[in-house]
């Protein structure tokens, strides 16, 4: 099986979580609960109560308004902030090894709708 969901607009990237956590552990932390809760919300509304039991692959595809930030900047803050989401929300049971077996990240530009597209794809092992 394979499901979709779509986060508009764009997450904070990993450089501003690492000034936030420079400047207070506290603050770091009130950054990611945000961007937690802005993922949470689009996994309620478009996956509903889904619960996947079995390991997944997910491919990510990031929309940036344009080409300024690194695409590790993109990804690395926005891949932990989603997989923990998910595993809150109980789609999925856990983001570790056991639950997850690889991930891909997809790079485009749109201005006009920058947003991140997720396919979760439930794989045999």
């Amino acid at each position: 099986m394979e499901y979709k969901f779509v986060i508009q607009g764009r997450l904070d990237g990993l450089n501003e979580y690492t000034a936030a956590n420079r400047t207070s552990p506290r603050k770091g932390g009130k950054m990611k609960a945000q961007n937690q809760e802005v993922v949470q919300w689009a996994i309620r509304q478009q996956l509903r109560r889904l619960h996947i039991s079995r390991p997944v692959r997910i491919i990510y595809d990031w929309f940036e308004k344009d080409r300024k930030r690194d695409l590790d900047n993109i990804s690395s803050f926005g891949r932990k902030v989603i997989q923990d989401a998910l595993v809150k929300c109980g789609t999925l049971q856990g983001d570790g090894w056991k639950h997850i077996v690889g991930f891909t990240d997809n790079f485009h530009c749109d201005p006009g709708n920058p947003r991140i597209e997720i396919i979760i794809r439930e794989v045999e092992i």
